[in-house]
């Protein structure tokens, strides 16, 4: 089989044995790094862009850009020194050179725009401890914090960090979300959206596998964008596509048994694989809602303990995802805690429930928003709490605009989760910091209490792991004890490929990294 890619000057046809097809039946909004709020953005992302550092699979932080760095003694000022062989990718913005390396000023534009609110980024808070940043030399990034922040690093591996040349920004504007220049294994080469996006193998691209081969493998990477997940897992099934992340009620009896494993029908061409992944499943609270039962924690409480994580997961999620019990942070990450804050006790949930009607002359109503793709677990839930007395009118809206009217605080509860950007448990907490209230920030309960918001503080200024991760157990317990959420499941990550499909590593963060991926 080949493929024709159409590009502005001429037509390629490529092997199809060299090309990763896989579906985005969610939205892509962006390829400008400025942008990689959500895995959609971010897995293309992923291939167009480099930053100074990256995680591997087992999420340790590792060289990408910046070959080396050193860190001061108070773990303020991080000092980045850059390969000299990284090259843009080719582009007509670079004049008759067509490219050019990687220089530390390039990092100071990528971040003064990543900062810059004409911008627009969602991405600007990863800079908020930054006091200031320079290029001393061609090769040498000096970043200087406000405050030592043990996570940097990690923070850095986000796909916001990744470094853009400012001719491409200068040239395409608001249009470089549609023409992005980088440095990544794969090159942009065209998207038509709503229909498909297809990036090339860049031939210039510097890193190389163990036996000192370049790196990447495949030629092409072609995404579609059906909307319909039946359609997606057919295609899947007939070998259309090489890889699965999604697993949706429509098909997931077909392709899992009840106890989460591959149907022997499927073992054939299929091969299944699962991992830790850190994202939390939870239902929101808006704190500032004008609703007294969203405002009251007796209501809060019972609606955690009033209904049976464990069967929700056996029924919905065919075993996938470990019942949310001890709070925001997932299963798998340090600082996960050891205390059960909502463990299904229906009769004090009633109780709770009564107290709150007699105290209150009403009996609790509160609407739940959510998309589509989990409107199932809110039915669940709402049948739960009508065993209860609460009375839960589910409000179902385009995932687009329920991400918008969360940030906006246009909802008294609403169906959320949060995948870690970074390997840090100061990732979940910082949803919680009263200085990240949205829409400037990520915490869109409103929750604040003086003596979390200290902690988080000084915690920051903890360098010793073990010490720090006593902390986060801590703000876990502090954040569960007031109940500005309904943690629903720890979720798992389950991938789904061909078996020709090799290279493809699983990663608890899952990021979809292609360039060691090989199509036999």
């Amino acid at each position: 089989m080949e493929i024709l890619v159409v590009g502005c000057q001429s037509e390629i046809k490529i092997h199809g044995n060299t090309v990763f097809r896989y579906n985005e039946f969610r939205n892509i909004t962006s390829l400008d790094p400025a942008f990689a709020r959500n895995p959609q953005n971010i897995w293309p992302i992923q291939q167009i862009f480099n930053g100074l550092v990256q995680l591997d699979d087992s999420l340790r932080i590792r060289p990408e850009i910046a070959k080396s760095w050193q860190i001061n003694e108070d773990g303020t000022v991080y000092t980045f020194k850059l390969r000299d062989d990284v090259y843009f990718h080719k582009s007509r913005v670079f004049g008759s050179k067509e490219t050019r390396t990687v220089t530390a000023e390039d990092f100071v534009f990528s971040f003064n725009r990543l900062k810059d609110e004409k911008t627009g980024s969602p991405g600007g808070w990863v800079l908020q401890n930054v006091k200031n940043y320079h290029a001393p030399d061609t090769h040498v990034l000096q970043i200087e914090l406000k405050h030592p922040f043990p996570a940097f690093l990690g923070l850095l591996s986000m796909r916001y960090c990744s470094v853009v040349p400012k001719e491409g920004v200068a040239f395409f504007k608001d249009d470089f979300r549609s023409n992005p220049i980088g440095t990544g294994p794969f090159q942009f080469k065209k998207w038509e959206e709503d229909v498909k996006l297809v990036l090339r193998k860049n031939d210039l691209y510097f890193e190389r596998n163990k036996s000192g081969e370049k790196l990447p493998y495949l030629e092409a990477i072609a995404i579609s964008f059906l909307p319909d997940l039946q359609s997606e897992f057919m295609m899947f099934v007939q070998g259309k596509f090489d890889f699965l992340n999604s697993l949706d009620n429509s098909y997931k009896d077909d392709l899992l048994t009840p106890l989460g494993e591959l149907q022997e029908k499927h073992s054939q061409d299929i091969k299944m694989e699962k991992g830790p992944y850190l994202n939390t499943e939870y239902i929101g609270f808006y704190l500032d809602a004008n609703n007294n039962a969203v405002k009251s924690e007796k209501i809060r409480k019972a609606m955690n303990i009033g209904f049976d994580r464990k069967k929700m997961i056996l029924f919905l999620r065919n075993t996938v995802g470990f019942p949310a019990f001890q709070g925001l942070i997932p299963k798998g990450l340090p600082g996960h805690g050891n205390h059960i804050f909502n463990e299904y006790n229906p009769a004090l949930a009633q109780k709770l429930v009564k107290e709150y009607t007699k105290e209150q002359g009403e009996n609790p109503k509160i609407r739940l928003a959510t998309d589509v793709n989990y409107l199932d677990i809110c039915e669940y839930l709402q049948r739960a709490y009508q065993n209860i007395g609460v009375d839960v009118t589910i409000e179902l809206m385009p995932t687009a605009r329920l991400r918008h009217a969360k940030s906006s605080g246009n909802l008294e509860a609403f169906r959320a989760s949060w995948i870690a950007d970074y390997p840090d448990a100061e990732n979940y907490l910082s949803l919680f910091y009263s200085e990240n209230f949205s829409p400037k920030g990520p915490n869109y309960t409103h929750f604040s209490q003086a003596k979390f918001d200290i902690l988080y503080l000084e915690t920051m200024k903890i360098s010793d792991p073990e010490k720090r991760i006593i902390s986060y157990k801590k703000m876990d317990d502090l954040l569960m004890s007031s109940y500005p959420i309904i943690p629903l499941y720890y979720d798992q990550a389950i991938r789904f490929s061909r078996k020709n499909i090799s290279g493809l590593e699983m990663n608890a963060i899952n990021l979809l990294n292609l360039k060691r991926v090989q199509k036999n």
